[in-house]
């Protein structure tokens, strides 16, 4: 699960599996599989962030090529 943050303040975890599209519309909506949609109050490119970061820690994405790697 992520954290993000709604139009009025309060948290929100969503499961970045199921987030199928985001959109800047301005403010970020978050369309997942089923469905819903949420507003947040984070940019599409600090989402983005997260949920790689997400992916990372659970072993779904490698880290970036070149870093952390002994040549």
């Amino acid at each position: 699960m992520v954290r993000l943050t709604r139009l009025n303040g309060s948290e929100i975890w969503l499961n970045p599996m199921l987030i199928e599209s985001v959109e800047a519309t301005p403010d970020s909506v978050i369309t997942l599989s089923n469905g819903h949609k949420y507003l947040v109050q984070e940019r599409p490119s600090a989402i983005e962030q997260i949920v790689t970061a997400f992916y990372r820690r659970i072993g779904l994405v490698a880290a970036q090529a070149g870093k952390g790697v002994d040549r």
